[in-house]
């Protein structure tokens, strides 16, 4: 399965194959047996994800040169599905990692950053995080109270982010914060900030719903100084560079709810074949099987906009609209086919020990996490009227 590290970024429709039987095969052995002891305990498995570094899984964009995997975002789209067939968490966990804080530093990096942090990130060494949010500002990012002030070669950065994936955990963040005027676009920049830093530390783990093996917690900074060296692109660059990784991580969601989507409905189609009521399988009965013809139609539909959105990002064309029509769609029929997949099991579906409860559980976070439903359909409606 390390043979994965070795594909050229051109996949072709076997080694894609190639790919989701490695990771299907992962999941399969290091996840499914633990899954539900790490969901009940809240576990962040550490272990498991520097073994997902060992075989390309946290480098997957990262060009072989600084130690990844050089793959595309097919490929990536791909991995990501297999993983959250099994976990939600760690599909979310792998997304975080490569699309957001390893992506910026790749997306925006200078030679000297990209050579410092990427092989560490791409190898699993490392686990990366990424910190936009805050407690007042979830969707409306220009409004951050977290601070950057220039002393000398150094930046003073004092607030908190909020909501961030392995904000704990992670050894490496990219943190946004405000260097310029309250509502600026133009007056937010993009740090690399490494764990051990004076003044940076980690605050409350959040107690979750879903997702519960993916670490979400506070990053603070009191009084943190970093070096000059360590700004991603220009000084008040940091909010356009956040919206353009956003495009690219919408897919990563829209990758993650298909397989959440996926997973929920395999389960039930598996069920609806096993379960016997009235002397025979559950699924010929009308109202079962037109339940998994909806899910299986719309879990394709979804598909087909991700893949569609993945295209244009590895062509380097404009897909924000795509990409955003893609996290809407996929996210919502996720929400949508594990409800539907509980509603198959019955009373047995609302019990730990199926998986359905689990897939339902983890499915609503995809509907608000890197932009809420709310926001693609507002970034949808204005690409549509800038036509």
């Amino acid at each position: 399965m390390n043979d994965v590290l070795t594909l050229t970024p051109s996949v072709s429709t076997e080694n894609l194959e190639f790919i989701r039987q490695s990771a299907r095969d992962f999941a399969e052995t290091h996840i499914r047996p633990y899954l539900m002891d790490w969901d009940e305990s809240q576990e962040f498995p550490i272990k498991m994800m520097h073994k997902m570094g060992e075989y390309g899984f946290l480098g997957v964009l990262v060009p072989e040169e600084y130690g990844g995997a050089g793959l595309e975002y097919q490929a990536y789209i791909t991995i990501i599905e297999e993983i959250a067939k099994v976990c939600g968490s760690i599909g979310l966990s792998v997304a975080a990692h490569n699309s957001l804080c390893t992506n910026h530093i790749l997306t925006f990096g200078n030679e000297e950053q990209k050579q410092r942090w990427l092989p560490k990130l791409a190898s699993g060494e490392w686990i990366g995080a990424w910190g936009l949010t805050e407690a007042n500002t979830g969707s409306d990012a220009m409004r951050m109270k977290c601070v950057a002030v220039q002393d000398g070669d150094y930046w003073v950065i004092n607030g908190a982010k909020n909501w961030i994936t392995h904000g704990k955990s992670g050894q490496v963040a990219v943190v946004l914060a405000r260097t310029g005027e309250l509502l600026d676009s133009k007056g937010i920049t993009a740090f690399v900030v490494e764990r051990g830093t004076e003044g940076f530390s980690a605050g409350k783990k959040e107690n979750k719903l879903g997702m519960r093996a993916s670490e979400t917690a506070e990053m603070i900074f009191d009084n943190c100084r970093v070096h000059k060296s360590q700004i991603l692109g220009e000084i008040g660059a940091g909010f356009q560079q956040a919206m353009k990784i956003l495009d690219g991580g919408r897919i990563s969601i829209a990758a993650l709810s298909l397989g959440i989507a996926k997973g929920a409905y395999e389960a039930a189609v598996k069920y609806a074949k096993e379960r016997h009521q009235f002397g025979q399988p559950i699924a010929n009965f009308q109202a079962i099987g037109f339940k998994l013809a909806d899910m299986a139609t719309r879990i394709e539909a979804a598909e087909l906009l991700t893949r569609q959105a993945a295209d244009l990002k590895n062509a380097h064309k404009p897909m924000t609209k795509q990409a955003a029509m893609a996290k809407y769609y996929a996210s919502e029929v996720a929400v949508w086919a594990s409800n539907e997949a509980v509603q198959v099991f019955g009373g047995y579906g609302y019990t730990k020990d199926f998986p359905v409860e689990k897939f339902y559980r983890d499915s609503k976070l995809c509907t608000i996490g890197e932009g809420t439903s709310e926001i693609q359909k507002l970034v949808i409606s204005r690409m549509i009227l800038k036509e």
